[in-house]
């Protein structure tokens, strides 16, 4: 394993990997911003193939706005999310959450243009983690998630970081100091949005390709 000094040398390192394919534009396996939306709640303490199954049983149902989430019955929304398990919990919490979006912000639409970080940290069951995603993967906004292989993977480095938030400051400054040259070593415009989400789905593959390091 090469020494980093910065999260700048990290996706440097990553980049070379061809870790993610070009189809994805985010690396998110979904384009759907509602769906990415579901999924960011429905993928809590679970693995991602259990919740491709729940959302393909809400695609069945058609529950494709907030206004479909927010007046479906309870006990068919806990049926078609029962793949991504703690069903009842999250069943209750998407209702809420869809319920509670149409009253602040109206629409999805505006939900995602708007929406703040503090928003989401007062909603029901939505944690630093959660919260970074649907901002990053749904709303495009400017947020580096961060997760467990985030943590593992600077372990290897040698690096220790107290809470979530220091090393999410620890892997957006890197990128931010050194933004020119990154944008530098693609051949397309890239926003820093998408250089957020495409370092973190490299840190994801490269863990899932590495997982002993």
């Amino acid at each position: 394993m090469i020494s980093i000094t910065n999260s700048y040398d990290l996706l440097l390192f990553l980049k070379n990997q061809d870790l993610i394919n070009e189809e994805n534009e985010y690396w998110w396996p979904n384009n759907n911003s509602f769906e990415i939306f579901m999924g960011a709640i429905l993928t809590q303490n679970t693995k991602w193939i259990n919740v491709e199954k729940s959302l393909e049983n809400l695609r069945k149902l058609n529950i494709n706005s907030l206004e479909k989430l927010s007046s479906i019955n309870l006990q068919e929304l806990i049926i078609a999310i029962t793949p991504s398990g703690f069903k009842n919990q999250k069943s209750i919490r998407l209702i809420t959450i869809a319920k509670n979006i149409i009253e602040e912000f109206n629409t999805f639409e505006e939900f995602c243009l708007n929406v703040d970080r503090q928003w989401l940290l007062t909603q029901k069951g939505i944690g630093f983690e959660t919260a970074d995603t649907i901002l990053c993967y749904s709303c495009k906004q400017d947020y580096m998630v961060i997760d467990s292989y985030t943590n593992k993977l600077l372990k290897r480095f040698g690096f220790e970081f107290e809470s979530y938030e220091q090393l999410q400051e620890w892997c957006e400054f890197g990128i931010n100091e050194n933004y020119d040259k990154i944008v530098g070593l693609y051949n397309y415009e890239i926003s820093l949005n998408k250089i957020y989400s495409r370092f973190h789905g490299k840190i994801i593959e490269f863990m899932k390709r590495n997982p002993k390091g």
